[in-house]
């Protein structure tokens, strides 16, 4: 037995091993920069999610997929493509795009600084959605496959009610929100929107149905009218997307690079692959360098909390861990300003609170500009209400300036499974968070009283930073959920504009001139896989540990964990999708 338990221990010990010697040789390969021949076409097939970062770097070698490219690795490549005179062409191939519009408006606005270099810029689509169909329209040129189709036929939203099925199950969500728009609460408390959900809906999609045809229709050479009547068409097979000038033509891959070649005049047309280019540095071309801004990111849902990834490895803000991030720029001396990304529906109140606190501070010692990504709602507007600048795209959902508030009566659930519950107490309100009954008219009213004191203190600090008075802030809360656009026309935001704004504000705050070079230092940096491998076994010793791991991770997935805890959200509607 003693021998079994010996040859376990070594089969463990050489498993560690043998991972760690190939992270070691995953990075040292994948840190060497790429050959990059002349007369080079940068091919980006872009699908899925662009994620703000990539929080756990991650080796193409260990796994067979390269990990996403970011929304500043995306910039980077192609300012570096302009450049570089061995990059000749971009080709993109963009293929049911996630995320939002903002970040489709950012790639989008990439790709036309590229055009500037005069270099052929082509677009290649097999299936094409309108966030794919709207980030393609910049190209020169746009060739759909011959059996492909364009799935472009306009925007709708999806609402998704889960109260009949709650009602099967016994459970009934007791929940209260402040401002007749925020709409957290309905999925869970009725079976269809309110009025208001609907008006705040339908104003959304109008904003950005406009702003699809006020920025695609120039680029195929139509008026708004007639890419709207157009797109009533769809969707549209390859020869309809040509007849309705979508499309410039209908070609096969390999005649899609018989078209670059023609245009380049190279003998050869070679492919570059986007991680691959990424290892070349901004640097080497002369594209960075002199002054140091940090580019911090607060990317997911808020929570009180120390741990910034859940059980998944995804990004989430925790209470904690942001504020300490948030000292340390403060701190350096080497950072003569910095750029706080955000890209968060909110969450905890007093996570969002305290985090408030420590982006003033950061603001109060340097030169300091927000920039929004696809969503800076309720508490993720909160944390970016300070003197500096922000700045949001149009596509940007932010605003949502409310409060939500309450619990889940199980005991109809406990019933139907045979739990029951007895609770002695002691104090009148002791009862207030039981989750076997909801609340009684006195407790009721506690809660509102807590939740109007967080609501008026939400809405005076937009009202400080944005320079309104509380009845002018008032106004345009509400819970209410304000697209980018929207929110510069109301005062809620300073500018539209992406990363090469931000840039060129901060660099403005910190006394730099327009020409001068940065290079941008990425905040809270990114762990290495075996790092963070270690890191989980290290604070985890045991099977009860790892038991009582897996919990905490399962709960930080959700905003329940924290109306669990006793806390308030500050958090914007997740179940309305624009596609």
């Amino acid at each position: 037995m003693a021998k079994f338990f010996l040859g376990v221990i070594a089969g463990i010990f050489l498993c560690v091993f043998l991972v760690v010697m190939v992270a070691v040789a995953a990075v040292a390969l994948t840190s060497r920069p790429p050959l990059v021949s002349e007369g080079s076409t940068l091919v980006l097939d872009l699908s899925g999610d662009i994620p703000e970062r990539n929080p756990v770097d991650v080796s193409p070698v260990l796994f067979q997929r390269p990990a996403r490219p970011t929304v500043k690795d995306l910039h980077d490549l192609l300012e570096k493509a302009a450049a570089d005179r061995r990059i000749n062409a971009v080709l993109v191939r963009p293929s049911f795009l996630g995320g939002g519009w903002a970040k489709a408006q950012e790639l989008r606005a990439n790709l036309e600084s590229f055009k500037k270099s005069r270099k052929p810029l082509l677009a290649w689509l097999q299936v094409a959605t309108m966030r794919d169909y709207f980030v393609a329209s910049a190209a020169d040129k746009v060739y759909v496959a011959p059996e492909g189709i364009l799935d472009v036929k306009g925007l709708r939203a999806e609402a998704m009610f889960f109260k009949n099925t709650l009602d099967k199950i016994g459970v009934q969500a007791d929940l209260e929100h402040i401002g007749a728009y925020k709409s957290f609460s309905e999925p869970f408390t009725r079976n269809r929107m309110s009025e208001a959900y609907r008006e705040n809906t339908n104003a959304i999609l109008d904003a950005v149905f406009e702003q699809f045809l006020a920025t695609v229709a120039p680029a195929r050479q139509m008026t708004s009218d007639q890419l709207r009547a157009a797109l009533d068409s769809g969707p549209f097979l390859p020869a309809q997307a040509v007849e309705h000038r979508l499309a410039d033509g209908l070609l096969y891959e390999d005649q899609v690079f018989d078209q670059i070649q023609k245009l380049t005049k190279v003998k050869s047309v070679k492919k570059l692959k986007p991680e691959d280019y990424n290892r070349v540095s901004l640097e080497s071309l002369g594209l960075a360098g002199g002054s140091r801004i940090a580019l911090v990111y607060a990317v997911g849902d808020i929570y009180r909390g120390g741990d910034d990834l859940d059980l998944l490895g995804e990004s989430v803000i925790t209470s904690d861990s942001m504020a300490k991030t948030l000292r340390q720029v403060a701190e350096d001396k080497s950072l003569q300003g910095v750029i706080v990304r955000i890209d968060s529906p909110g969450g905890d109140s007093f996570a969002s609170d305290q985090l408030w606190r420590e982006m003033n501070l950061l603001g109060s010692k340097k030169p300091m500009v927000i920039s929004m990504s696809d969503l800076a709602a309720s508490g993720g507007y909160y944390i970016a209400m300070t003197q500096a600048p922000v700045l949001a795209y149009p596509g940007t959902f932010t605003g949502s300036i409310g409060v939500v508030y309450g619990k889940l009566n199980l005991k109809g659930l406990y019933d139907k499974i045979g739990v029951t519950k007895e609770i002695l107490s002691r104090g009148r309100n002791a009862e207030i968070d039981s989750d076997y009954r909801s609340f009684t008219p006195a407790e009721r009213q506690k809660v509102l009283e807590s939740m109007q004191v967080t609501y008026r203190d939400f809405v005076q600090k937009v009202a400080d930073a944005r320079k309104k008075t509380w009845k002018e802030i008032d106004v345009l809360a509400q819970g209410r959920v304000w697209m980018g656009s929207q929110a510069l026309d109301n005062g809620l935001v300073d500018e539209l504009g992406g990363l090469d704004r931000a840039i060129t504000l901060v660099k403005q705050r910190a006394k730099l001139k327009p020409e001068d070079k940065v290079t941008l230092v990425t905040y809270p940096p990114q762990k290495k896989l075996l790092d963070l491998v270690l890191e989980r076994m290290g604070s985890v010793s045991s099977a009860d540990h790892l038991l009582a791991e897996i919990g905490h991770r399962l709960g930080a997935a959700t905003p329940w964990r924290s109306l669990l805890r006793g806390g308030m959200l500050k958090i914007a509607p997740y179940w309305v999708t624009v596609q």
